[in-house]
């Protein structure tokens, strides 16, 4: 069966791993990204290895016109992987209002858009699924984080509400949730300070993307058939 996924933020450090991933198990992509086109240049040279259909799409989510810009070039799909978004630090007091617009546009509105505008497709495929990359602090929240916290909060909201609804039309949508993981969200911490996080977590270590990546494939797959609503969280036990 030929199969198709559309990928938001295949240039990042869990959505490139996740193309990697998916590519392996015979999935042919589409592949979203906003502006580092080099990242996802090598990312094709990388996957042509396993012989699929892989497809750039280029637009940026963080805007009213980035979901249907997106959507024109998306055909047959079986699948969406929203892993695009970015964090914010800093006191809740001090967030200007652009900000706040920016990350609910990329985190929520543009997720909602894609789904909606998606589930004409994904109601034609006998494999139907989405899974939203959200985070540990949607979860569990944090400070100095509050924006970010609450647009990856929505995400789970979303996450269930709609699994609900689209339950009897046998389209899955589940979440996983990461804790900290090796990626270039983490390139804001010192060595100390990620040496810090990594003692807090019982399992002693961050996460590895393949870590993440493995998971959105299992929810993915056929071995998650009776699995819906639910967040995956791959944390190694941080704030469980």
């Amino acid at each position: 069966m030929t199969k198709f996924a559309l990928i938001t933020g295949s240039s990042g450090g869990i959505g490139r791993q996740t193309a990697l991933t998916l590519a392996e198990k015979g999935w042919n992509l589409y592949l979203h990204y906003h502006s580092n086109q080099r990242a996802v240049e090598e990312l094709l040279r990388e996957i042509e290895k396993f012989d699929g259909e892989y497809i750039p799409v280029k637009a940026d989510l963080s805007t009213e016109s980035g979901p249907e810009k997106l959507l024109s070039h998306i055909f047959h799909v079986d699948a969406l992987i929203y892993s695009s978004g970015k964090p914010l630090y800093g006191l809740f007091q001090d967030i200007p209002n652009d900000e706040m617009n920016e990350m609910w546009n990329l985190n929520v509105k543009s997720l909602m858009k894609i789904m909606q505008g998606l589930l004409p497709k994904l109601l034609q495929s006998p494999i139907g699924s989405a899974v939203v990359v959200s985070s540990i602090w949607g979860q569990t929240g944090a400070a100095c984080e509050v924006m970010y916290s609450s647009v990856k909060g929505a995400q789970l909201a979303f996450v269930k509400s709609l699994s609900k609804e689209l339950g009897r039309s046998s389209i899955r949508v589940n979440a996983v949730a990461p804790g900290a993981v090796k990626t270039e969200m983490m390139n804001s911490f010192t060595t100390d300070e990620l040496s810090e996080i990594a003692d807090e977590i019982p399992m002693g270590r961050m996460g590895e993307p393949s870590e993440v990546a493995d998971a959105i494939e299992f929810l993915l797959s056929p071995r998650s058939s009776y699995i819906t609503g639910q967040v995956l969280s791959v944390n190694g036990g941080w704030y469980t």
